[in-house]
């Protein structure tokens, strides 16, 4: 299984991006986010990476780390293998590389993994 982001790129401040994660590559026997903690986590150079949103497994809570709490949303579609991050009034320090994740639990990093993508916020 692959899960393979997009929607990264460069914004200026006060903007919005929406980030896609789809997971493929499975086989007939199948694969659900329900499964899994679908998540994303972000880093930035010299920095260990952070959890910035979660679902917890089957949906009923949703985990935000504390500075995009009321900025940043994250969903699910569950059907179509996707997860999204709508990122609104963005700040430069929200600058990272975004990772989706499908984990055992919330903030944890045993799971699954994205390759990333770049989210630039300027000034």
């Amino acid at each position: 299984v692959q899960l393979v982001e997009s929607g990264g790129g460069l914004v200026q401040a006060g903007g919005s991006l929406r980030l896609s994660c789809v997971a493929s590559g499975f086989t007939f026997a199948g694969f659900s986010f329900d499964d899994y903690c679908p998540g994303w986590f972000r880093q930035t150079p010299g920095k260990d990476r952070e959890m910035v949103a979660c679902v917890s497994r089957g949906g009923d809570n949703t985990y935000y780390l504390h500075s995009v709490k009321g900025r940043f949303t994250i969903s699910t579609d569950i059907p179509k293998n996707t997860v999204y991050l709508e990122m609104n009034n963005l700040k430069p320090e929200d600058t990272a590389v975004y990772y989706c994740t499908a984990t055992n639990r919330c903030g944890g990093r045993n799971g699954l993994w994205g390759q990333g993508t770049q989210v630039t916020v300027s000034t």
